[in-house]
């Protein structure tokens, strides 16, 4: 696996190795010896599997607080979105920042995303399917977001607000002006 540092440092891009030939490849998507030689945290219990039927459908900015906030390491098997990071550590450097990067199942790049980190993606193609491992389970009242549009954050999404497709919880939340981060 090739693990590189984004802009953010703490949010990497893990690339797995591929082994193909005439049917097509073979690859490791999650070894926790190898991830945990470079020192990023392996504490996965569960898998979730997102399906969008169109491009352009925005989830997100999510995160959790303590005491379930989560890691989640995301790849794309269907299709391709553009998935986004934005610190939310208060005192952080960083604060604020984002960072955003193309995933495809053609590619098999993954993002790993710290605790602290709201995240969230738009899809780029119909038919799109994203899994992500997390480290803790889902709590509603651990639940949070930031307005995935909120202009403050400076993310170029490939869809106009007015195209997006989004859900109404997700257009509900806060933007980062009004946002106190738990973290």
């Amino acid at each position: 696996m090739e693990i590189t540092p984004t802009a953010l440092s703490e949010v990497l891009l893990i690339r797995p190795r591929r082994h193909g030939d005439h049917r097509g490849f073979f690859s490791e998507t999650y070894k926790a010896s190898a991830l945990s030689e470079a020192g990023v945290e392996t504490n996965f219990i569960q898998d979730n599997h997102s399906y969008s039927s169109r491009r352009g459908v925005v989830r997100g900015l999510h995160f959790q607080s303590h005491p379930k906030a989560q890691v989640k390491l995301v790849r794309v098997t269907r299709g391709a979105i553009l998935d986004v990071a934005v610190d939310i550590r208060s005192g952080s450097p960083t604060y604020g920042r984002h960072v955003a990067v193309e995933l495809s199942a053609e590619t098999g790049l993954q993002i790993y995303v710290p605790a602290g980190f709201a995240h969230g993606f738009c899809t780029l193609t119909d038919e799109t399917e994203v899994l992500y491992k997390v480290s803790a389970e889902y709590g509603p009242a651990e639940e949070g977001g930031l307005l995935w549009s909120d202009p403050a954050l400076g993310i170029d999404w490939p869809v106009a607000p007015a195209d997006a497709i989004v859900s109404e919880r997700d257009a509900a939340w806060p933007s980062f002006e009004a946002f106190r981060s738990p973290f």
